[in-house]
């Protein structure tokens, strides 16, 4: 992948925290660059990709959105938040999970199949 397409972003954010491998699809990052851009500032991703065998992905019935590369966690909070999320919205991300609670405060954004919001 030619991480050049995406100026506000290195490929080292999106390595796997548990094997190091990255495998980020195209068209995600295209549209998280598109989030970047309207946003407007910095983004600190929290978690890219990660590999099947990682231990969130393995405590879960089947690994999740993360270990198919269209998935990552924003770290903001707060009203970026809320902006994070409208944007997100209206980009056209599917999937939106919404941690905004004690630390490690978060927005996931994915491209899955059927639209669905939820929290943590």
């Amino acid at each position: 992948m030619d991480w050049s397409a995406y100026p506000n972003f290195s490929e080292r954010e999106f390595r796997c925290r548990h094997c190091g491998r990255q495998e980020m699809k195209p068209e995600f990052m295209e549209k998280l660059q598109a989030l970047r851009t309207a946003y407007g500032k910095p983004m600190s991703i929290s978690s890219g990709y990660r590999c099947a065998d990682h231990p969130i992905e393995k405590a879960k019935p089947s690994p999740g959105m993360h270990a198919t590369g269209r998935a990552a966690d924003i770290a903001v909070q707060g009203a970026e938040a809320v902006r994070v999320l409208q944007l997100a919205l209206d980009l056209g991300f599917t999937g939106i999970g919404v941690q905004q609670k004690g630390t490690g405060r978060f927005i996931h954004v994915d491209l899955r199949e059927q639209p669905t919001i939820w929290s943590y």
